[in-house]
């Protein structure tokens, strides 16, 4: 299948670098039924390239697990625990994508993602918030991103049930959120 260009207003073809402090990595996931429960990762880093075919450029990024912040320490010592990531023997979660293409309004950014030792295809929901220039002489870019996935794919299965009921106490799917602000890395 061949890809054509795109053309998305103001966009900037470069290498970028993810702005940690105005970027976000972050999880949903229903708990008993009846809630949901979020959690983020205060960790991560990322390398995007916009090719100047919008349709070929890439995304890299590294998830620090034992960094994940769900506003309860039990809570977030048990999902480093054997029982969900595994942190002592697979202390990263990484992405890379494999391909980019327009659906609608936004895009569909297919990829690699790796967590416990499986790797999986994922495809998130793109959408570019914008490429302009910073108040300090740079220029930045904006994405958000999301993906629905079934976490017993990575083998992150642990459950229970709920007492007098069919349901369980989490569910098998859960979703990962981005919101990602980039900034143009110096000589593009």
């Amino acid at each position: 299948m061949t890809q054509t260009a795109v053309e998305i207003p103001g966009y900037i073809a470069g290498s970028w670098a993810v702005d940690l402090v105005h970027s976000e990595v972050s999880f949903t996931v229903r708990h008993m039924m009846v809630s949901k429960v979020r959690g983020r990762f205060e960790k991560f880093e990322g390398q995007l390239i916009t090719a100047p075919n919008p349709l070929q450029s890439s995304i890299t990024a590294t998830v620090d697990l034992a960094s994940v912040n769900t506003g309860n320490e039990t809570r977030d010592n048990h999902i480093r625990s054997e029982d969900f990531f595994h942190v002592e023997k697979h202390p990263q979660m990484t992405f890379r994508s494999t391909g980019i293409r327009p659906e609608g309004d936004h895009y569909l950014l297919d990829g690699d993602l790796s967590l416990r030792g499986v790797t999986k295809p994922v495809t998130f929901r793109l959408e570019l918030n914008g490429f302009g220039p910073d108040p300090y002489g740079g220029t930045r870019a904006g994405f958000s991103a999301t993906a629905e996935v079934n976490r017993n794919d990575w083998e992150v299965s642990f459950n229970g049930p709920i007492p007098g009921t069919s349901g369980m106490v989490l569910s098998d799917k859960v979703t990962l959120t981005l919101e990602i602000e980039a900034v143009l890395n110096s000589g593009n």
